[in-house]
Parts: structure tokens; sequence; C-alpha cells
């Protein structure tokens, strides 16, 4: 049975949720690997919409289990609110049907406090961060004063973690101009909220392993997008964590042989929420009509999303470097009634031609896109659910699209509904 990575191929908000929960109905176990509650995903199921940020897209499915790995960042105040309000909507969230990783850390108070300052005062660049604790989170598991979710079971290795973590907050705070961290409400926060998360917390490792041993298919959802990956995306204007497809096996205490398909998720065109580069931004009416049919809004912040033309140039770095094996091609209704589409297949940096962006910052200020031009269509895509229901322009668009990137098309998605996607190659069946 096949295991499947799903990762972002652009910079985040491709239409994730409805991919992994589309094919969450052929999988057994859904895991998140990477992130936090930065990230968003919409889910429309017959005509309910679902807005998910820490769960895994699978919990809206019975009888699936869920899993938030270890790496992914975790607030616990925030996933009882999730968890609360997706009950509310009448799905049934148990520790049979949700784990969470015993070593996943915790996105604690300060962390979204650290995160704000910082942003707030840096007068040299802007990151653009959702300001919910992510990145300071991550710097405290890689300086190892990290809490996670284990340390909630026992009070005394609590307080050591929490009195570790606090000789280097208290100082960072004191340079901010912040107070220091009041211990004794932090503590008796987490008392209150451990009863919450830990009949979740479970040896994630073990359980993914028994349960692919049984032959059991198992999804690997990401978060954000790989052009955000904090090694391979347009940095430092990214976030804090690997979002590419190998982190999946790091993420969640499986080995590199568990993943036996990547699927990239990629929108018909490009957006990018927040600060940096963007060589295909429009900022015409190409642009606003772009953004006003995809309502280009951030699920997570509601920052209004930067539009422009596909880049695939971006798009095979991004398959490349995560392994891609096929893509997921979403919201090609957006470009439905556009007279002409364009295409951006390289860049001019300085009189050259590159066929990548290139690593230094200095150098995506400078590159200029090269496009291709091609017709567009006045027929509708939107709902179409097979090839027969697409106009000849779509169909060579998308083609266009699979050469270019060098990599083929498995899904292309029609709408936010489940069902309007057209499936070309199950990436189970691999």
């Amino acid at each position: 049975m096949a295991n499947v990575v799903v990762v972002g191929a652009q910079w985040g908000d491709e239409g994730k949720g409805k991919i992994v929960d589309w094919l969450s109905e052929r999988a057994d176990v859904i895991a998140r690997f990477q992130g936090g509650h930065n990230a968003g995903h919409t889910l429309v199921v017959d005509g309910t919409v679902y807005k998910l940020h820490a769960l895994p897209s699978g919990v809206v499915r019975g009888g699936k289990l869920s899993v938030i790995g270890n790496g992914v960042v975790l607030d616990p105040w925030h996933l009882v609110k999730e968890i609360a309000g997706i009950r509310e909507q009448g799905v049934t969230i148990t520790p049979e049907t949700l784990m969470i990783a015993e070593n996943t850390p915790l996105i604690l108070p300060f962390h979204g406090e650290l995160d704000r300052a910082r942003e707030g005062q840096n007068s040299v660049a802007k990151i653009g961060t959702t300001g919910r604790g992510i990145g300071p989170c991550y710097e405290d598991k890689v300086g190892r004063r990290v809490i996670r979710v284990a340390d909630l079971a026992d009070n005394a290795t609590l307080e050591l973690r929490v009195d570790r973590a606090l000789v280097h907050h208290n100082a960072l705070r004191a340079g901010l101009g912040l107070e220091p961290v009041d211990r004794a409400d932090l503590l008796s926060q987490l008392r209150e909220i451990a009863p919450q998360i830990l009949p979740f917390a479970a040896p994630v490792w073990k359980v993914l392993n028994e349960k692919r041993k049984a032959g059991k298919r198992i999804l690997f959802e990401g978060a954000q997008g790989a052009l955000l990956d904090i090694d391979f995306g347009t940095y430092p204007f990214v976030t804090s964590s690997n979002v590419i497809a190998g982190q999946a096996a790091t993420g969640t205490g499986m080995g590199p042989g568990a993943i036996n398909y990547v699927l990239g998720i990629v929108k018909a065109y490009t957006t990018r929420v927040g600060e940096g580069p963007f060589p295909t931004e429009l900022l015409d009416e190409d642009g606003q009509r772009l953004g006003e049919r995809g309502h280009e809004f951030g699920t997570t912040t509601g920052r209004k999303r930067r539009c422009g033309w596909f880049d695939a140039c971006l798009v095979r770095q991004t398959c490349a470097t995560s392994g891609v094996d096929g893509i997921s091609l979403t919201k090609l209704d957006v470009l439905d009634g556009f007279e002409t589409l364009k295409i951006c297949v390289g860049y001019e940096l300085d009189g050259e031609r590159m066929d990548y962006l290139p690593t230094a910052a200095d150098q995506q200020a400078r590159c200029t896109p090269i496009y291709e031009e091609m017709p567009g269509w006045s027929e509708s895509t939107e709902g179409a659910r097979s090839w027969a229901d697409l106009p000849a322009e779509a169909i060579k668009y998308v083609r266009r699209v699979e050469e270019l990137i060098e990599c083929p098309v498995a899904l292309l998605s029609t709408s936010p509904e489940r069902e309007d996607t057209i499936l070309v190659r199950d990436p189970f069946a691999d």
C-alpha cells in the first residue's frame, strides 16, 4: 500500500486542505508533520465550511485516525478551542480518532508575545509572521529549552522545563522592554490545560510504524508551501520549519522508506501572503481580478494575498527539492474569462537568462520574469469533473504547465467542493 505526502509547491494557500480531505477517503491515517496553527486549511463538505489550523484535515471524515506529529509546534489552548468548534459542527473527536506525539513542542503565551514584539520593533525588514509564536517555539526546540506534551504529565519535570525556558526568555523580554513572565501563572495555566491534552498523547512514531507494517495507508499532510521552507524558501521571508516532503519522515518518526508518493499542490496562478520577493506579482487590474475571483484572503490572518501569473520556474524548483511525483492543479476556474494568460518560463538577471530563482536576496530582487503567452478561454471550468468538461484551451494550459514544471498532473481541482476534482492518477495506486 502506498503512503502519500502532500506538500504545497508554492508559497502556501494552494488548496491543500481540500485535496488532503479528498485523498483521506482513501487513507487510513492522516498525519500532520510540520508547522503550527499559522497554517489555515479550508474545507467545504456538502456545503459546510470547516476552517482548520492545528487539526489535520482528515478529522472531518469518520473512521480515520488523525495524527499531530513531533515536527509540529502546538498551541494547546488553541487546539482545545479548535476541537470544541469542530465538535459543534457535528464532528466527533476522541483519543481514538486524534493522537498527538508525546514529543511535540508546545507554543506558550510568551512565544506569541515575543513574536509580536520582534515584528513590531523590526525597523530593518519585517518578516510578515502571523505573530502566533511559531518561530520562537521552534527556536526553543533547537535551543533545548522547549516544553513538550509529555512534560505536562509530571509536575517536577514541568517546573524544571519552565525554569530553563524562563532564564532565556526573561532576558530577551528585558531587552525588548517587556515584563518578566509570571512563573506561577504560567505553571497554573499549564496544569489546567494538561488534562485536556494528555488523553490525546501517544508514541506516534510507534503507532505509525505499526500501521505501516499492517499495510495501512498513511497520508502525510504538510502546511504552508515549499517556497516558505527554512532552507529552500525565499529566506528570510520564510516559516521556521522544513516544509519540503523529506520532513514528513522526520516530523512523524518514520523512515524515508515510508514515503511512496509525493503530491505537490499547485495553484493555477501564484499568490503570496506577507513580505518577500514575488517575481510575477501583478499590481494591475489582472492581479485585482485574480484576487477577487479566487477569494484570496488568508484563512489564518484574513490578510489580502498578493496575486500574480503562474511561475513555472519556481514550481519546477519545488518539485525538485520535494521529489514531487505528480501535482494537483487547483483553482483552474479562477482563470475563466481571461482573454490572454501568461506563464513565467524564466528570469532575466543583469542581462542574462536564468531558469531558476537564485538564492541571494539581492539577485532575487533584480530578477524580472520572462513570460510566455497563451490564449485564455471564455467557457466556465467551475465544477468540471472530467477532461471532457474542460474547454480545449484550458486543457492546453494544463498540458503546458506539465511540460514547463517537468511533472505530470495527477489531480485537477475546479472548485472548493470536495467532488469537483478530476482524477488523472491515483497517488495511492503507486
